[in-house]
């Protein structure tokens, strides 16, 4: 079958339209057109399902996307095996949406400049996506990892702070120990530590506190957001609210205690088999992160 084909066919169906493909490739949109059709023609199977709005992987479709795509990877990397420091393909990276537009996309131009050919699409989503069927070639995973046969390395870890905006210390209080922490309005997001409580050490002594919340979101963002709006207190990583301590709309308290610090790993989902270009980019971020990122001073 013609490797073209099942390429143009891959990105009909990740991009759901044939006019973005087709663009996208620098092919006329009938050309993507009969791509397709010839491919599902010498099937015998419908591969997309096409309405006026969009074109949508039928079920069959969708397996036989994740396996072409398997193909057309390896092709890439048996490509790359050949070509010294040029990256080519479609690199698909997935990563919490704090991670990537606080930290990992903004770091991102060093990279594309010494690989212009390689494409890179990121998939941002607090929720952990199903890497398998979604052809991730990398994840970046925050926390704890979940048990499997993938391979992770660890990238960085950064600290864990307590923050509230000004305007609600103001008026509720500054707590000066996790035990005053109760009674406070607390705010949650996805990546808190501990469900329903909070852990902090001070000098060899370990503290646990209740913390339910108040009100939770589904991102960090949320949190952020809302602690900021002046809802209540919320434990969250350094790097998810470093711009707003800096910029005085959060303030971090209980600043002589500490929580267990917030590890980073790139999570390959294919193990031994993870391709030349998601290697590259792990690289790329490890040695960015490589400085670590401290958490505010101890007042």
């Amino acid at each position: 079958m013609d490797v073209n084909a099942l390429r143009i066919f891959s990105r009909v169906a990740r991009l759901q339209s044939f006019s973005a493909a087709a663009r996208e490739l620098s092919i006329s949109q009938s050309q993507a057109s009969r791509a397709v059709a010839d491919i599902e023609a010498e099937l015998g199977a419908l591969l997309l399902a096409r309405t006026t709005r969009a074109v949508v992987p039928t079920e069959a479709g969708a397996e036989y996307l994740i396996r072409v795509e398997a193909v057309l990877d390896q092709l890439d990397d048996a490509e790359q095996s050949v070509r010294i420091d040029e990256l080519r393909g479609t690199l698909r990276v997935g990563m919490p949406t704090s991670a990537g537009v606080r930290e990992i996309i903004p770091r991102l131009p060093r990279f594309t400049e010494r690989h212009p050919k390689l494409r890179i699409e990121i998939l941002l989503d607090d929720r952990r996506q199903d890497l398998v069927r979604e052809a991730v070639d990398v994840a970046i995973r925050i926390g704890t990892l979940p048990d499997s046969n993938a391979t992770a390395r660890l990238l960085t870890s950064y600290a864990r702070v307590i923050v509230a905006s000004p305007a609600y210390l103001a008026d509720r209080g500054t707590p000066l120990s996790p035990d005053e922490l109760i009674g406070h309005r607390i705010v949650y997001g996805p990546a808190t530590t501990v469900n329903t409580a909070w852990t902090f050490m001070q000098d060899g002594v370990t503290t646990t506190v209740p913390a339910e919340p108040n009100i939770a979101f589904s991102d960090n963002e949320g949190a952020v957001a809302g602690a900021k709006a002046g809802l209540g207190i919320t434990s969250i990583g350094f790097w998810t609210c470093r711009e707003e301590i800096g910029d005085g709309s959060l303030v971090p308290i209980l600043t002589a205690w500490s929580m267990a610090p917030t590890k980073v790993h790139a999570y390959f989902p294919l193990g031994r088999a993870t391709r030349t270009a998601a290697r590259a980019f792990i690289n790329f971020l490890s040695d960015e992160f490589s400085g670590g990122f401290d958490g505010p001073p101890v007042r």
